[in-house]
């Protein structure tokens, strides 16, 4: 994994050692001060653009293409709220997706399944352990955003999502977020009406470099990928971690996810 990984500057296989627990230690501060952590050239150079020659001619010939109107939760009503309540606004997302069934012996495949990588997460994100995704769609996906393209305002279901950057575009494309707009206890409708609206001082963007691993705390920071900028894509590689094992999609979440069902 030597080869894929920059294992000098990130020893995921060093388990214990003190290079590891500083490094689990610099992620959980991160994860606490800013709600997310990033390793960037995690991926050594030209891996990405490896990964990108492998993916691209699935990506055009075989992905799905998702676009749809919605909201920021992703429902169709919220219980005690007007629906013309301005966080119910209605917002675009567009983008392509390649399953990992598409790609199952790929590099972006085996640096998901890396048990060290899979340790180190479970580390930082305090979790006393994690598994890999055993639906065969959803474990790993990579999303290609093109011009005019857009993951717009959500909140993830999952607590952390983990992803790996492939590809950045020529401009746009970048992470814009808001950290604990809501918790469990306040779900702060009228924080979210201003952010959507343009009113929230406390957004930040982000733009990350290709060969960037990021670990984000997205259920309750508000966040999306501002319009793709361009003739190169922003291309992204999730996976998807957790605690328990064998946890797959429902048939009507494939369905609607990915167009298709596939059972595991």
């Amino acid at each position: 994994m030597n080869h894929l990984i920059d294992l000098e500057r990130y020893p995921l296989d060093q388990e214990g050692s003190p290079a590891w627990t500083a490094l689990v230690a610099r992620a959980r501060a991160d994860l606490v001060a800013y709600g997310m952590f990033n390793l960037e050239g995690f991926l050594r150079p030209g891996v990405a653009e490896q990964a990108m020659a492998e993916i691209a001619p699935v990506m055009e010939a075989a992905s799905f293409e998702h676009k749809r109107l919605h909201n920021i939760y992703f429902q169709p009503s919220i219980a005690g709220l007007a629906p013309d309540h301005p966080a119910l606004q209605q917002v675009e997302t567009a983008n392509r997706t390649v399953c990992a069934d598409q790609i199952p012996h790929s590099l972006v495949t085996q640096v998901y399944a890396y048990p060290p990588l899979v340790r180190f997460l479970a580390a930082a994100m305090e979790k006393p352990s994690l598994f890999t995704m055993q639906d065969p769609l959803a474990r790993v996906n990579v999303m290609s955003y093109r011009a005019g393209e857009t993951l717009n305002w959500h909140f993830d279901r999952s607590e952390f999502t983990t992803t790996l950057l492939l590809q950045a575009p020529l401009g746009g494309g970048d992470f814009e977020y808001r950290t604990d707009l809501r918790s469990p206890t306040d779900p702060n409708y009228e924080g979210v009406a201003k952010l959507l609206t343009g009113q929230d001082p406390l957004l930040q963007r982000m733009n990350l470099q290709a060969g960037t691993l990021n670990v984000f705390r997205g259920k309750n920071t508000a966040h999306r990928v501002t319009k793709v900028e361009g003739a190169v894509p922003r291309m992204i590689a999730v996976f998807s971690y957790f605690e328990t094992p064998g946890v797959v999609f429902t048939p009507q979440e494939q369905q609607g996810f990915y167009g298709r069902v596939v059972p595991a």
